[in-house]
């Protein structure tokens, strides 16, 4: 990637030369194809190009350009039927994103003359984009320098409801200039903004490292059109985007699009350069490798827990919060044999029940009062405004996470809000909870990190990130209020939920199902140069998180442990070094946000005597 710079409009390059160099797998490959004829009319004219120049110059919160129409309109139809046709869509979901893609088009210069008959304004259209005339518009346009015709790299997808991308920079390689081109379905109707799929532009500034990073929240949102292009520079630090929800679908609606990147120009290509100059700034990839957590020490470092019993005075305190159970000596003994074991742990119905018959109800509450409640979104994406008054306010960077967290304030507080304030700045980093996770862990908590957080449906989620050379013994607090679903109501096989209350009981409902996210997930260390991992979003995995020898055929190696949304479950995770660990973004599917109480310890090991061999 070459070093970003201001640039001026680029000379045009020599069409001849590099024609030679292309790939001549088709006919159409010849230089004696006009592909001119098969953009929109007046496209190339100097005073259009010279028009889109300002515009994308001018443009905030980074450089991009919208083309309204960019091919000619019967030949973009035929491909979207090619598309639709012949094509085959992936479903594929990773961390940053959901979504339904082929493969890469480039791929279609090794078809053989027999299938190429079945994509013939799908190659024409591939062919036009990465000719040299349309690469001398985009120069001229972005003042980019030499682009690329030999490596081509696009592909079609297809964003149903539940597709989404969420935010990074596209720097990867020798990529110069991203594009999309759109084709919303159906074909005739205009897009509306309330169905989502948005490309959403965000404004930068510094972080506390120095580092410019993505505000919380995007300054523009850009509705997909029939035939519109848009183009930007990529640019580490700078060219921060995502693809909203798509939220509606099952009707033929669909966010159909053909997107790719433009690369510098490669070797033995006119502009061509051995020695491209490093970014000054890592991309949002690079970022994401690792993450830095500011702990907090406890005063007393040499203490070391014994197995048991717990002090009284430690269970008397925590009897106020926690389940008794959860307090018995012999209760925490087995569930300490078993963490040894297997390296995590749930524990249900976590805190009293006085507490929980005040928390469930408000967390509800407060959900239909900041209008991110399913009835009143009814499965539409709410502003990013939504769920921040009062202690509430939105966490980021979105490249790394965004979700919200309980800050200090003297506006008065929701119930629900003093409680969690309560765990978050008095229960979790008490001793006494300190010395409740020695005694059911057989490690030592040295210092440690809590928040209180909120993801809120069809805004929020954390990204795959990593403590590269430390273990960490995550303690998450599950509190997402259930769906609850009514005795008498009726299904659509005409029974009542008491005729099928067996059969129910067996199948998840809600969140359990998989399909809102919001999902923990763990997942094995992978080389940087891989793609992220996929996994399963509906499994329930039990790998243990410090082994990453996934011996379980039917399930992806990488992923490790995915524990769904609940209320009132706490979750024991001894996390090794380089583990990976995210929670999947809150479907605006879902009916209410994802809540919980997230911890994180550095810790030490307690070794008995016995056990020094």
């Amino acid at each position: 990637m070459a070093h970003v710079r201001e640039r001026s409009l680029s000379p045009e390059l020599s069409s001849n030369s590099l024609l030679k160099r292309l790939k001549t797998t088709h006919s159409s490959s010849t230089s004696t194809v006009d592909h001119r004829l098969r953009f929109y009319p007046g496209l190339f004219g100097p005073e259009n190009v010279q028009q889109l120049h300002q515009a994308y110059a001018g443009s905030e919160p980074f450089k991009y350009a919208i083309v309204e129409k960019l091919f000619q309109d019967d030949l973009l139809k035929n491909v979207k039927d090619e598309c639709m046709k012949e094509l085959s869509f992936t479903e594929k979901e990773t961390d940053i994103y959901k979504v339904n893609q082929t493969g890469d088009l480039a791929s279609l210069s090794y078809l053989s003359e027999a299938q190429l008959a079945l994509f013939p304004n799908l190659l024409a259209l591939r062919d036009a984009l990465y000719s040299s005339e349309f690469r001398k518009f985009i120069q001229a346009v972005t003042g980019c320098g030499p682009l690329s015709g030999t490596k081509q790299d696009m592909s079609v997808n297809s964003y149903t409801q539940g597709c989404h991308l969420l935010n990074h920079d596209d720097v990867i390689g020798t990529r110069r200039v991203s594009y999309i081109l759109y084709m919303p379905l159906p074909y005739g109707q205009e897009w509306q903004k309330e169905w989502g799929g948005a490309l959403e532009l965000y404004p930068v500034q510094t972080g506390a490292d120095g580092i410019p990073e993505p505000e919380a929240a995007p300054c523009k949102a850009i509705p997909p059109s029939w035939n519109q292009f848009i183009l930007f520079e990529v640019q580490p630090g700078k060219s921060f985007h995502s693809v909203e929800e798509v939220v509606v679908g099952g009707d033929g609606r669909a966010r159909l699009s053909i997107s790719g990147w433009f690369h510098v120009a490669q070797e033995g290509e006119e502009g061509y350069q051995a020695d491209q100059a490093v970014p000054e700034l890592k991309s949002s990839r690079e970022q994401l490798t690792s993450s830095s957590t500011t702990f907090v020490a406890y005063p007393d470092l040499e203490s070391l827990y014994p197995d048991g019993p717990l002090r009284r005075e430690y269970i008397s305190y925590l009897s106020k919060f926690l389940n008794p159970v959860y307090l018995q000596t012999r209760t925490m003994k087995a569930l300490m044999a078993r963490f040894v074991v297997e390296s995590s742990i749930e524990l249900h119905h976590f805190l009293s029940a006085s507490l929980v018959s005040k928390l469930e109800p408000d967390l509800r509450m407060a959900d239909q009062a900041d209008g991110l409640d399913g009835e009143t979104r009814q499965g539409r994406i709410p502003p990013h405004t939504a769920g921040v008054s009062g202690a509430w306010s939105a966490r980021g960077p979105p490249h790394k996470w965004r979700y919200c967290t309980l800050q200090k304030t003297t506006k008065p507080l929701r119930e629900s809000d003093t409680i969690l304030r309560q765990l978050q700045d008095e229960v979790f980093p008490s001793d006494a909870f300190r010395a409740w996770l020695s005694i059911m862990t057989k490690l030592v908590p040295l210092s440690y990190t809590v928040e209180a957080r909120r993801f809120r449906p069809g805004l929020d989620y954390t990204l795959a990130t990593s403590e590269g050379d430390e273990s960490r013994l995550d303690v998450v607090l599950g509190l997402t209020p259930q769906v609850e679903v009514e005795e008498n109501e009726t299904r659509s096989n005409g029974k009542s939920k008491a005729d099928e209350k067996d059969e129910e009981d067996e199948k998840p409902h809600g969140w359990q199902a998989g399909e809102w996210g919001g999902w923990e997930c763990y997942m094995a260390p992978h080389d940087e140069d891989d793609d992220p991992a996929v996994y399963r979003s509906g499994s329930s995995k039990n790998h243990q998180v410090n082994d990453t020898s996934g011996d379980d055929d039917d399930d992806d190696e990488s992923t490790l442990l995915t524990i769904q949304p609940s209320f009132n479950r706490l979750l024991l995770v001894l996390r090794d070094e380089g583990v990976m660990r995210f929670v999947k973004y809150v479907s605006a599917a879902a009916a209410g946000s994802r809540w919980d109480i997230c911890a994180e310890f550095n810790v030490g090991m307690v070794q008995d005597d016995e056990e020094d061999s």
